[in-house]
């Protein structure tokens, strides 16, 4: 306890240094705008920066607004399979999704939204089903190790949501409908706004509000000979974001996120059917002003599970109290180089109990500290950051990373890049780790992780009208003290294995523009070799090198659409390899491809934007079969309208 005590006074006096530090020079912006966003900063103020500005060296992908918008009735889980080379352990339409991130296991990933990481604790993941694509503007891919930059989770990578403020005045309304097969529907209403409050301030805000029936009402009972299981997801949420803006460049922001999840699986079976519901707050607030971040956060998950009586549900209710400083330098710097430093310390405190905690309160105190460095010259861009974790009862490892890329090639029309980094991470076990009766483990050991990875960029204009992009990235990322629910011991929780993932990811698109035409393709390719590296009794030495289950080896993506006009049609297709179901590899599921179509036009109708989508998913009717050997549904369609009205209060 005194440690412990001793750690976050350090932490504390630590971050009041930062709050207490005096403005430094004017901030810097990015010549090249590489793997970032372009940031307009200001001589007093820096807005909130995501960590990859900080992750020289590591792929990082972006999912433009178009294409948001195209999934915008959509999961997390759908944008995401269909736009990079994730696997996904699919439980069926509207059921558990849970993501394998470059060979690792569901709780390797972290979840940030607008920075913080909104993993549920318990579990340590984040089922993406129930996180609709409407909920955030902005969408970015983190490969790689980044616990430097992010902290706990990000073992083979990390999904960054955001929002974002639009300053444009007025108020805009949006109404959005979607009618699909099996007797599903969605509703959407938001609105849009901003507007001087006064001399000194302005407003900018967005408001939504969701509701999704996936009824599930198949005409079938089974596919191929594999069982259809029926099942009925009810989702309902709410986004709230506002911004206030003070002339001299301060900044304060507000979001809240409530979602409500409500599956049964086989409804009509009294006796069989499982009722989950998942319950979701989050509120954040942030302050920005001369360079200093601050925030705090609130966080509430609840998670009820019944089976047969799914009226008597046992109930796990976490609570996350979550507070961040940071602050950030920049060195004097010319038009040769720039140095900035982001420095910070993070507290969060966990409550929480469950009916697997044997109804106890279990409290817990987390904290970091984290020092980010990125230096760029006009050919060189390499970062170099740290990150020390305390956690009650535990001791997190110092994690370290360094990456570089150098411009090898800068041409009048294109450049080529090459990269490379290096990064240590580490996972805080989840709480039913260690403390579920019984089977948890308190003395269980952090997961730490080395992941190297080097890779070529390109982009540039062929001609006039084309461009084109194309990155190759590979990798190697070995995760030591891996725990496990071991069956050996009653699935007992231990630190048994030893799991390394390697792989190789291509990237290659081509857009063209002229008049009134556009089109484009982008397609993606990813080997990954995952597998147990250390035998820890004897049944293991029988899949030692065998690749981990329902991770394909190969798997690939493919993107096109052409659009003249308003009219836009666009394909999208998904290949996966064989993913094994048994950990000695015995048996396996067969490799699937899927194709959807879309087909997209905006009408101005009584001078409002209507955008009409029609779209076919499944388009050959491929089986695909779910983690329990259920199948998947066939081919099925949908039918999207989305209406703007028009601006008022100019």
């Amino acid at each position: 306890m005194k440690t412990q005590a001793l750690r976050c006074w350090v932490l504390g006096v630590f971050v009041g240094c930062i709050a207490r530090q005096p403005a430094a020079a004017q901030a810097d912006s990015d010549t090249t705008n590489r793997l970032t966003n372009t940031v307009s900063l200001s001589a007093v103020t820096v807005r909130a920066i995501a960590p990859e500005r900080f992750l020289a060296g590591q792929k990082i992908q972006r999912i433009d607004s178009t294409t948001l918008l195209q999934f915008r009735f959509a999961s997390l889980t759908d944008v995401l399979a269909l736009n990079t080379p994730l696997a996904f352990k699919n439980y069926g339409p509207g059921q558990l999704a849970t993501v394998s991130f470059r060979g690792t296991s569901a709780n390797h990933t972290a979840v940030l939204w607008n920075g913080i990481n909104i993993n549920q604790p318990n579990l340590g993941l984040t089922d993406f089903s129930t996180l609709p694509v409407a909920g955030f503007d902005r969408l970015a891919v983190q490969y790689g190790s980044a616990s430097s930059a992010v902290g706990s989770d990000a073992v083979g990578g990390s999904i960054l949501l955001g929002n974002s403020p639009s300053w444009q005045p007025g108020i805009r309304l949006t109404a959005g409908q979607q009618i699909a097969s099996f007797r599903n529907n969605q509703t959407q209403l938001g609105a849009q706004y901003a507007s001087p409050l006064g001399a000194n301030w302005k407003l900018s805000g967005k408001s939504l509000i969701y509701r999704s029936q996936l009824n599930n009402t198949y005409p079938y009972t089974e596919r191929q000979n594999y069982f259809l299981e029926p099942s009925t997801t009810a989702q309902r949420g709410l986004s709230q974001d506002l911004y206030f803006l003070h002339r001299n460049g301060r900044q304060v922001s507000v979001h809240v996120w409530l979602t409500d999840n409500d599956l049964i699986q086989s409804p009509q079976d009294t006796l069989a059917r499982e009722r989950t519901q998942t319950q979701s707050a989050r509120w954040l607030a942030t302050y920005e002003a001369d360079r200093t971040t601050i925030r705090l956060g609130w966080i509430r998950d609840v998670l009820d599970y019944a089976k047969g009586n799914i009226n008597n549900p046992s109930h796990t209710q976490t609570d996350r109290f979550i507070s961040r400083v940071e602050r950030e330098f920049a060195f004097k710097s010319t038009q040769n180089y720039q140095l900035t430093l982001r420095a910070g310390g993070e507290w969060s405190h966990y409550w929480t109990r469950t009916d697997g905690y044997g109804g106890l309160l279990i409290e817990e105190d987390r904290a970091d500290l984290y020092a980010l460095f990125r230096f760029q010259t006009t050919r060189w861009l390499l970062s170099a950051n740290v990150r020390q974790a305390f956690v009650t009862r535990f001791n997190p490892p110092l994690t370290p990373s360094l990456g570089a890329e150098y411009q090898l090639l800068q041409h009048k029309r294109f450049t080529l890049t090459g990269k490379g980094a290096i990064s240590r991470s580490f996972r805080v076990p989840t709480l039913n780790e260690r403390y579920w009766v019984g089977l948890g483990n308190p003395d269980l050991l952090p997961e730490d992780g080395l992941n190297l990875e080097a890779g070529l960029a390109t982009a540039g204009a062929l001609s006039e009208h084309l461009n084109l992009m194309a990155e190759l990235t590979a990798y190697r990322n070995r995760v030591n003290n891996w725990t496990y629910w071991n069956p050996a011991v009653n699935y007992h929780v231990e630190n048994l294995q030893l799991v390394v993932a390697r792989g190789l990811e291509v990237t290659t698109g081509l857009t063209y523009r002229q008049t009134a035409w556009k089109a484009g393709i982008r397609i993606s390719y990813a080997f990954t070799r995952s597998s147990q590296e250390r035998a820890y009794d004897t049944y293991s030495q029988d899949i030692l090198g065998k690749q981990l289950v329902y991770v394909p080896m190969h798997s690939g993506t493919l993107n096109a659409y052409i659009q003249r006009g308003q009219t836009r049609l666009s394909v999208q297709m998904q290949a996966n390899s064989r993913r094994y179901t048994t950990f000695d590899n015995s048996q396996f599921f067969k490799g699937t491809l899927l194709t959807n179509v879309l087909l997209e036009h905006t009408v101005n109708w009584r001078f409002m934007p209507v955008r009409i989508q029609g779209q076919v998913n499944n388009v050959f009717d491929t089986l695909v079969l779910g983690v329990k050997r259920n199948a998947l549904p066939g081919r099925n369609g949908a039918i999207n309208l989305i209406i703007n009205f028009p601006s008022h209060i100019q």
